[in-house]
């Protein structure tokens, strides 16, 4: 199984969080042990989520849904 730190550095590396990859961080959070290393890790890919240095793609599609919905709703 892939750890906290690779899905980290993964998404910090191409600036995008696969649906996937959160998926599995949750896991990893809710099953594992996990020491401060990755606990920073975690923390490192929040901030850059909120500063937009990495992008959720659940959130992208999230923004599409609202856009398809409110473009349909006026039409």
């Amino acid at each position: 199984m892939t750890s906290i730190c690779e899905i980290v550095q993964q998404a910090l590396a191409t600036g995008h969080l696969t649906v996937e990859a959160e998926n599995q961080l949750r896991l990893l959070l809710q099953t594992t042990k996990y020491g401060l290393k990755e606990l920073n890790a975690f923390m490192t890919l929040q901030e850059s989520a909120m500063t937009g240095l990495v992008r959720q793609e659940s959130r992208q599609l999230m923004d599409s849904l609202h856009l398809c919905a409110a473009s349909s709703s006026s039409l």
